[in-house]
């Protein structure tokens, strides 16, 4: 099978460091695996995507030696996907509505950031409908995760019920990037660890629609000075472009690969660069699995 991987950047801001990480490490993998790499930009919240952001994306990707082997796709001409997918699992009756705001499930939730099933058995008194709940059954999920190793999670504790359609009737990354992953053909899935918490959800909808999920990668996110993650919404600052031996220095330095280089000094192209980064991907690779195995 042809390893195929994906950077889904949405185009809500440019990218920043952190950002230029994650498309690295997925560009890395996909490279060392003599894959194919593809970019999805992730557009479906309409009211913070612009696609002159989008195009932005691709140029400076363009500018950092990262093309895509395929034209990019985007979700917001993916609807039907979605809808189709949404379909298949409100016919199994796994779809309820939700009328939860944020604040009363952070006020309701016994684990932050987990769902705690208020309007499961329906809706309270009161309340409409807001957004639509997946009913996930099962009690729990197990993977191996390529970097972070085995995962064990269960349902209540580490996850609940995901959202997938919020609020404002758009679909929510857990359906649609789920979705895209294997319809796109992804084999491999390499992405920032503050989303290993959506991989069971994610797996565990696919499962439900009788889908395959990818091999799943993930890779520790850049943290600021601040110690929180390098974000959009925490005022990362965007790259420069106009210097990308820099800024590609920066992304390998984050990834751990200098020690992996063989070398004091980087080359002194974006392709010399990237030739001697593959070779060191694969050299981390192995270092990571003997790691994961010890």
């Amino acid at each position: 099978m042809t390893y195929v991987g994906r950077f889904a950047p949405s185009p809500s801001g440019p990218l920043h460091l952190g950002s230029v990480v994650a498309a690295a490490a997925s560009y890395l993998d996909a490279k060392a695996h003599h894959g194919v790499w593809l970019v999805r930009i992730e557009d479906l919240d309409q009211g913070r995507s612009d696609p002159a952001i989008a195009q932005h994306i691709l140029d400076t990707l363009a500018a950092l030696g990262m093309t895509p082997d395929r034209p990019p796709t985007y979700q917001s001409r993916q609807q039907h996907r979605y809808r189709d997918a949404a379909a298949a699992l409100r016919g199994q009756g796994l779809i309820y509505p939700c009328g939860c705001t944020r604040a009363q499930i952070r006020e309701a939730a016994q684990t932050p950031g987990v769902y705690p099933g208020t309007c499961r058995d329906g809706l309270a008194q009161g309340r409409s409908g807001r957004s639509l709940r997946l009913r996930l059954e099962q009690p729990g999920d197990a993977f191996d995760d390529r970097f972070a190793g085995p995962q064990y999670s269960q349902s209540g504790q580490d996850y609940g019920d995901p959202t997938i359609v919020r609020a404002d009737d758009s679909f929510a990354y857990i359906l649609a990037g789920a979705v895209d992953d294997v319809l796109d053909g992804i084999t491999d899935v390499v992405r920032g660890d503050d989303l290993l918490p959506t991989t069971s959800p994610q797996r565990l909808l696919l499962e439900r629609l009788e889908l395959t999920p990818p091999r799943y990668a993930h890779i520790p996110v850049l943290l600021g000075p601040d110690g929180r993650k390098l974000s959009k919404q925490n005022h990362a600052p965007a790259i420069d472009a106009s210097e990308p031996l820099a800024v590609l220095r920066h992304a390998l330095d984050a990834l751990g690969l200098r020690p992996f280089l063989g070398r004091e000094t980087f080359p002194q192209s974006v392709n010399g660069l990237w030739r001697a980064a593959i070779c060191a991907w694969k050299d981390y690779l192995a270092d990571r699995q003997a790691t994961i195995s010890r």
